[in-house]
């Protein structure tokens, strides 16, 4: 037999979460419809493990019922409270959430010459061996940036988190900015944030690059149009911030802007480029922007030709890149200890 029959209905994980990752790089959005079906599944087959495991009469019983107060105890909780406290979206608390209510075992497949995974942890709970495979690919990414970013000669103290690009690119790009023009910074302006500052001017990245003066003024502000939620292309679904978006992607050309004259003092301007009127009209923080972030990565974005920004690697990559070394190998973290006799 290849596997049970939970088992072998528990491998839809990959898919899912492998179209989940797919859609977090294009457009770093995931629709919620994915995940209550992944973890209602979770349920019922737990319940169906439940059932051959109770009451509890063996050692392997009670094994079983500690593993699954561990995942869903545990792995779940840990999950909604790193979303709360920033550490990672939505979509990666709900993934993992989902994971936990659907693995909290290890699975067993056979093939001809032996049983996938190869590595169980001694505490034998998946949803933790996915959970810690995914740091040990998390980590391993800022090396490959680093390396990356050495051989194109570009050295800096954000070589390992950042890369550079034109600044042409950036209607397409995700993350944020590193740098401002005093220098390099952590806490830059999030892209996204400055697609919906544009798309509420009713302006685009061209004018941004050709004729900033006609952007600073607050003054030019007239019309101003929805910002969306600043993704590159926004379809009409509901995202992960749980808010439906309009359909139109392109960026309205508002043709009351003008450039004011040469000469006109822009350290004059109560409210440059208009940010603190832009954050006060739309729902929300735009991820957290401040006026003064706002200004300084317009400021940037305007006056170079090329900019660091964050990789902005999307955390359900690595957790799929976790789940297929879960399913095929087992533990790493595990694997690497023990071939270090550490484990």
């Amino acid at each position: 037999m290849f596997a049970s029959v939970p088992d072998l209905l528990r491998l839809v994980a990959i898919p899912v979460l492998g179209w989940a990752a797919f859609s977090d790089i294009r457009t770093r959005r995931v629709p919620n419809r994915l995940w209550l079906p992944l973890a209602g599944l979770g349920v019922l087959l737990l319940v169906w493990d439940l059932i051959t495991h109770l009451p509890p009469a063996t050692f392997d019983d009670r094994l079983f019922l500690v593993q699954v107060g561990v995942s869903v105890l545990f792995v779940v909780p840990f999950s909604y409270l790193f979303w709360r406290l920033g550490g990672f979206g939505g979509a990666d608390a709900k993934a993992l959430i989902a994971l936990a209510l659907l693995l909290p075992t290890y699975p067993v497949y056979f093939l001809p010459s032996m049983a996938l995974p190869l590595v169980e942890a001694p505490l034998g709970v998946f949803s933790f061996t996915v959970l810690t495979n995914t740091v040990v690919v998390a980590v391993v990414y800022p090396l490959a940036i680093g390396a990356r970013n050495l051989l194109a000669g570009d050295i800096a103290p954000t070589m390992l988190f950042g890369r550079r690009v034109d600044v042409t690119d950036l209607p397409s790009e995700h993350g944020r900015l590193f740098e401002t023009l005093d220098g390099y910074t952590r806490g830059g302006l999030d892209l996204d944030a400055l697609r919906m500052y544009l798309r509420w001017r009713g302006s685009s990245f061209e004018t941004l690059f050709g004729a900033p003066e006609a952007l600073r003024d607050p003054a030019t502000v007239d019309e101003t149009f929805d910002p969306t939620d600043g993704r590159v292309d926004p379809p009409g679904v509901v995202t992960d911030g749980g808010m439906a978006h309009d359909a139109e992607a392109t960026d309205h050309q508002n043709p009351s802007i003008t450039v004011p004259d040469a000469d006109v003092d822009v350290d004059a301007f109560d409210d440059p480029w208009a940010a603190e009127q832009f954050l006060d009209s739309i729902e929300g923080t735009a991820y957290g922007t401040t006026p003064e972030t706002l200004r300084d990565g317009l400021e940037l974005v305007s006056a170079r030709e090329r900019v660091w920004i964050s990789p902005g690697i999307p955390f359900l990559v690595p957790m799929f890149v976790g789940l297929l070394l879960a399913f095929a190998y087992g533990d790493v973290l595990f694997g690497l200890l023990a071939a270090l006799g550490l484990g």
